[in-house]
């Protein structure tokens, strides 16, 4: 026991570190360093368009809804390129660009393959976000592996998991998370679900853990609940679960879920909010002490059973929780220890369709439209708008918030928009 206790202060720790590290100016994975959707250092412009806190705009080639990181001066992105004269054949790509001017530091071919099936009309074949530690960088292209570089560019290691059936054809999507040692590999799909842990320096299996569900679009969550054990927090359509990050053993579940989950948990204080709206609609506050099958029991804080979010995550800012309706664009704020409602489905002017989760940094609160509107809104109990702003074309990524600047990756280009 006290081995086991040793081991997973040790992992508290590991992890503890890597956060103090990232939290400079930096957005290391899609979902910034604590995975909850907020920057405690950035403070980005709240007006910001074509013609107004313009810092750079890169040309991206192909198509991706991936979102950028951000580490030191440093910019990845991934995406999937058409190779000429074989229309079918795309050249998986990860990108770097130079964060002052958004040059291209160097773009790497990841791997060239045509995809063995197809994916739905709004989703391209690089989704996932990449993830960085500061000394190396995840490429995660799903059924065409796991792809792992230096950030000066060299390639040190790749891993191929197999080939994804995913449900209706959709596409894949899910993102890797970095955990101390360790890269967390979601892959749920219609055929034998699995996570798998993965060591960081050589792409060789850790542990894998059978997962009993259909597909899911939702990215690993690493958290610590109140006892210090460090938890891999997963979305899915039969259950909601917690598993040991050490082991990869199941610590425990909650049934309850909507069709096809896509939105990702959030966590803080030992508490882990999930939800999904496809078909359904459940939004669950969980108390991570919890050990078994948590339903109807004390582990469970609260449930939303209407207005619960869909394909975009949930924002946890301080003590307060942000979802989307569906894909709506119509925004809750509820108190994320007691669930109480600051404000139900409120109507965000130029926000009407999303994808973009929300994200938040120096108290404001960004929020996406596919068509490229940024809405900004006070981050607090009221509902207040401070600017409504456009870039100029589609986005379906969610922005990075790093330093001065918040970087939105659109259809056809990357913009970085900083404060003067």
């Amino acid at each position: 026991m006290r081995n086991a206790h040793t081991r997973r202060v040790a992992l508290a720790a590991i992890v503890l570190c890597c956060v103090v590290a990232t939290a400079r100016a930096d957005w290391p994975h899609w979902r910034g360093d604590g995975g909850n959707g907020v920057s405690l250092t950035a403070r980005p412009p709240v007006a910001f368009g074509p013609d107004a806190n313009l810092r750079w705009k890169a040309e991206i080639p192909g198509r991706g809804s991936s979102s950028p990181v951000v580490v030191g001066d440093r910019v990845f992105v991934t995406t999937a390129v058409p190779v000429d004269g074989a229309p079918s054949l795309l050249d998986f790509r990860l990108i770097c660009l130079d964060r002052e001017s958004g040059r291209d530091n160097w773009s790497m071919s990841c791997v060239k393959a045509t995809p063995h099936e197809g994916t739905h009309e709004t989703n391209g074949f690089a989704s996932a976000s990449p993830c960085c530690d500061g000394e190396r960088v995840y490429a995660h292209f799903g059924s065409r592996g796991l792809h792992c570089y230096a950030v000066d560019g060299v390639h040190l290691w790749s891993r191929d998991f197999g080939d994804m059936t995913v449900r209706h054809g959709f596409g894949e999507g899910s993102s890797p998370t970095l955990a101390g040692d360790l890269v967390i590999v979601p892959w749920d799909h219609e055929g034998p679900s699995m996570l798998f842990a993965v060591d960081k320096r050589t792409g060789k299996s850790v542990w894998e853990t059978p997962r009993d569900e259909p597909t899911c679009w939702a990215t690993p969550l690493v958290v610590a609940d109140a006892g210090g054990t460090m938890q891999v927090v997963m979305n899915g359509e039969k259950a909601a679960r917690g598993y040991e990050l050490a082991t990869g053993q199941e610590l425990w579940r909650c049934g309850g879920q909507a069709e096809r989950p896509c939105a990702s948990a959030v966590a803080a204080a030992g508490i882990a909010a999930i939800g999904s709206g496809f078909r359904g609609s459940f939004l669950g506050a969980f108390d991570l002490a919890g050990r078994g099958d948590l339903a109807g029991g004390p582990h469970v804080r609260w449930t939303k059973h209407q207005g619960t979010p869909d394909v975009a995550s949930p924002l946890l800012s301080g003590d307060r929780l942000y979802y989307y309706k569906e894909k709506t664009g119509l925004l809750t704020c509820v108190d994320a220890a007691t669930g109480k409602s600051h404000y139900e489905t409120a109507r965000i002017p130029g926000v009407g369709r999303t994808y973009a989760s929300p994200v938040a940094a120096g108290g404001h609160v960004y929020l996406t439209d596919r068509g490229g509107r940024i809405t900004v809104i006070k981050d607090g109990p009221i509902l207040e708008v401070v600017a409504e702003n456009n870039v100029g074309e589609g986005v379906d990524s969610t922005p990075a918030l790093a330093g001065d600047s918040i970087f939105v990756r659109g259809e056809r280009r990357l913009f970085r928009f900083a404060a003067e």
